[in-house]
């Protein structure tokens, strides 16, 4: 249950942030409307999450890796963005890190 808390926070959080794109500074309403309950609901979710035992740093390092491949991906195949070396570099040194945190914790 505590994974699929952080899937649909992962998932909400995603589509909020593609909304916020594509709200266009907050000028149209349907996806500044999914904006806003976008966030509210991944951050319930998340809390979820926490309170059912997961570990904060690792849960944000999951969210935040996951997350930030997701809206990049979505990035280049759906909004015209582009993706240089050195920023799929970075995305790579975020999802080591999370590995990281997830190693470093296993007992």
């Amino acid at each position: 249950m505590t994974l699929l808390f952080l899937a649909l926070a992962i998932a909400s959080e995603v589509t909020a942030t593609v909304s916020l794109k594509l709200s266009e500074g907050f000028t149209k309403l349907t996806p500044s409307v999914v904006v806003v309950l976008g966030y509210g609901v991944a951050f319930y979710c998340l809390s979820q999450a926490l309170k059912r035992g997961m570990q904060v740093g690792v849960a944000y390092g999951i969210w935040s890796a996951v997350g930030v491949v997701a809206v990049a991906v979505i990035g280049v195949l759906f909004l015209d963005e582009k993706l240089t070396l050195v920023q799929v570099g970075g995305i790579g040194l975020v999802i080591a890190g999370v590995l990281a945190l997830e190693l470093g914790g296993a007992h």
